[in-house]
């Protein structure tokens, strides 16, 4: 990613409706396969700058983060996390095999610096145990590239049949896969498209043309749309269309 790209992921972690709801779903349907303090040894790989790898304390009591981001790793010390902390690539992640017992990695893949996804993929299944879980989220649809996917340098967008092959090809059998971010997707993808047709908006934007903070009401009404799927993601209820791909996968 771009440097300051980093510094807009610790402004926004914690309070902006797009984090704040994507991680309310992803917890939900984790506590679904993985209950409360059941996890022994957990890595957040690709941990950003840590606010959601702090957050998945409850599912055990010991959480590394990886990332191969100084700039990342600074902020997310700041949190409590300093010592449960390493630098390096999930291509090639500096733990032994069979390590943990939980695995999570949202939006980390998909980015240019990762050569190969598959790679990681298969360094997640090595470091966990048999039967260890896989939590994975990667954005979708290569058409809907915008301009925050050049500031973050996305290589690649998903589908749901190319993330359950790979994840099938690294050796993980798919437990659950869904789209994510639904509600919101028909705005988002219209958004896309107006970008895309008009030349004017080119270079506008800043550091942060997604990551606008609404006002605190919009923000609230935002984060819930995104945050109903904490309650059909874990019943395995359909979602049709979505800005994002989600995985629970077994080692």
């Amino acid at each position: 990613m771009e440097p300051e790209q980093y510094e807009v992921l610790l402004r926004r972690e914690d309070g902006h409706w797009w984090y704040a709801g994507m991680r309310r779903a992803a917890l939900a349907l984790l506590r679904s396969a993985q209950p409360a303090g059941s996890a022994a040894r957990i890595l957040d790989a690709g941990c950003g700058t840590g606010g959601t790898t702090i957050r998945l304390r409850e599912f055990g009591p010991a959480v590394f983060g990886v990332d191969y981001a100084a700039a990342a790793l600074t902020p997310a010390a700041a949190r409590g996390l300093a010592g449960d902390l390493a630098r390096g690539s999930v291509e090639r992640l500096p733990f032994r095999d069979a390590s943990f017992d939980l695995v999570t990695s949202f939006e980390v893949i998909y980015h240019a610096g990762v050569a190969s996804d598959s790679q990681a993929l298969r360094e997640f299944h090595r470091v966990l145990r048999p039967g260890g879980l896989l939590l994975l989220r990667l954005p979708a649809h290569d058409w809907l590239r915008g301009r925050h996917d050049r500031l973050v340098h996305t290589r690649r967008r998903y589908s749901r049949a190319e993330v359950r092959d790979k994840l099938r090809a690294a050796g993980f059998r798919v437990e659950r896969l869904s789209w994510a971010n639904g509600l919101l997707f028909p705005p988002a993808a219209a958004k896309r498209l107006l970008e895309r047709l008009s030349s004017e908006h080119e270079g506008e934007g800043g550091a942060e043309p997604d990551l606008w903070q609404p006002p605190r009401a919009l923000n609230w009404l935002l984060e819930q749309c995104v945050a109903l799927e904490a309650l059909l993601l874990p019943r395995r209820l359909p979602i049709p269309f979505g800005l994002s791909v989600i995985a629970l996968a077994r080692a």
